[in-house]
């Protein structure tokens, strides 16, 4: 029989053990950081109707999902987590208590062309708010503070969470008479961090025909910086002349006073008219986040207001606002850029107990008391050599070994050897089991991320 060489698709991640228990440490911080925030789990199906998750795609969107037939059935993936959570909403209206809090890390399909730090499968962690009719400003002033708190669980602190709002920018190209091409002028502006504000100033003179007045009253706009407080007294000035742009003011001003409050320090948040975010979906508060460190990465967390999700299933006003991180791609550069901390451990087992004797019951026994105090344990029976076993636990990179021979059974006793420090002491299994928990305690105490 020819064999079959194994492969990977392109554009697909598959992590070997170690990298593997990074990921998912991050997966426990994102969920233990919104659970704060009483944002309840979601997992919704991979597979939908293929006309449930185009009803507002088409472009773009129709050309990278992934789609197929069963049967009958029209079928695809998933291409984001919105689009599922706009159809469980109109779904389930009537069983859900609004605000709905919900945080969703699944995977999602995109059959885009893949390229190094993009995937045609990823994981995407998001977060959103809905309202039933209204949603308070509030909740778009408390997302910069649940972003600050998981990215600095993670072990991040130089980031910024810039924030804007669509209706100053709408509001500021209706004074310039301009309201039918903003959406191309704030898709335009968007590129402003990859191009610079010359190309940005070209294409919109060329591409999109504006007068040459008009481009640098935008550009002088969107370059209006300082501190969050400078800023907004600047956008003071353009008060009284559009009743959206006043509204979107307000809310902006709303957002920045809770931050103290919230517990978001000012290095951690600005004030940045050159975020607009592409989409028309947006209609208020709108977020990116960056690492001041590594701009190259782009935007590691992004999102804001909507009016109303699940418009195309249901005629209810559910207005929402929320963010998503890429998770794959983020792992992705963060492992590029060497930032993860090799120093926590990745093992599968905190323990691997070496049974020395013929009879195993009481290694058996030992194993059993570190799962009832909770380390993780991993009972190791294989008759191979002494070398081969401890060549084993090194390779996953155990952190503790624990021998049981005839001596140690007959005293009630175990031998736990530190692989770090190659130290190694007999001790009775209760005192053991207490050393070993508070050396796990101790090596787990580092962050998932390491500035450089």
């Amino acid at each position: 029989m020819e064999r079959m060489k194994p492969r990977t698709l392109s554009g697909f991640m598959e992590l070997l053990p170690r990298p593997q228990q990074q990921m998912e440490r991050m997966m426990e911080i994102l969920r233990r950081s919104y659970s704060l925030y009483g944002f309840t789990p979601l997992d919704t199906p991979v597979i939908e109707s293929a006309e449930v998750l185009l009803a507002k795609g088409g472009g773009e969107t129709e050309k990278q999902i992934y789609r197929f037939e069963k049967g009958d059935a029209d079928l695809a993936l998933r291409f984001d987590l919105t689009v599922p959570l706009a159809k469980y909403v109109a779904l389930h209206y009537n069983d859900l208590s609004f605000p709905f809090r919900r945080y969703q890390i699944g995977k999602v399909y995109r059959g885009e062309r893949a390229q190094r730090g993009r995937f045609r499968e990823f994981y995407q962690a998001d977060i959103d708010v809905i309202g039933d009719g209204k949603l308070d400003i509030t909740n778009e002033a408390e997302i910069p503070a649940i972003i600050y708190r998981t990215f600095s669980a993670l072990g991040l602190k130089r980031f910024q969470i810039r924030v804007n709002n669509r209706k100053i920018l709408n509001g500021f190209y209706a004074m310039l008479g301009l309201t039918e091409r903003s959406g191309d002028i704030m898709r335009t502006v968007d590129k402003l961090d990859k191009i610079g504000a010359e190309k940005v100033g070209a294409l919109l003179r060329d591409e999109l025909g504006l007068e040459a007045s008009a481009v640098e009253e935008i550009l002088r706009f969107i370059h209006i910086g300082g501190s969050n407080e400078e800023v907004l007294a600047a956008l003071s000035g353009y008060e009284g002349r559009n009743e959206l742009f006043d509204a979107g003011l307000s809310e902006l001003k709303t957002v920045v006073k809770y931050l103290a409050a919230f517990g978001v320090p000012a290095e951690n948040f600005a004030v940045d008219l050159t975020i607009a975010r592409g989409l028309d979906y947006y209609t208020g508060t709108v977020y990116e986040t960056t690492l001041l460190d590594h701009p190259e990465i782009g935007s590691v967390c992004s999102g804001g207001r909507y009016d109303n999700l699940a418009e195309y299933y249901t005629d209810r006003q559910l207005p929402g606002v929320g963010i998503s991180i890429g998770l794959t791609r983020l792992f992705y550069v963060l492992g590029e850029q060497g930032m993860l901390n090799p120093e926590l451990p990745t093992a599968p087992c905190d323990v691997l107990v070496l049974p020395m004797t013929e009879d195993l019951s009481p290694a058996i026994a030992a194993a059993t008391a570190l799962r009832e105090a909770d380390v993780r344990t991993q009972l190791y029976t294989e008759g191979k050599k002494f070398k081969a076993k401890m060549n084993y636990a090194d390779k996953i990179g155990v952190p503790y070994v624990l021998f049981l021979g005839e001596d140690e059974a007959k005293a009630g006793a175990v031998s736990v050897k530190d692989m770090t420090s190659g130290q190694q002491q007999t001790l009775p299994v209760a005192d053991a089991i207490a050393f070993i928990k508070a050396g796990i305690e101790e090596r787990n105490r580092g962050a998932v991320i390491i500035e450089k």
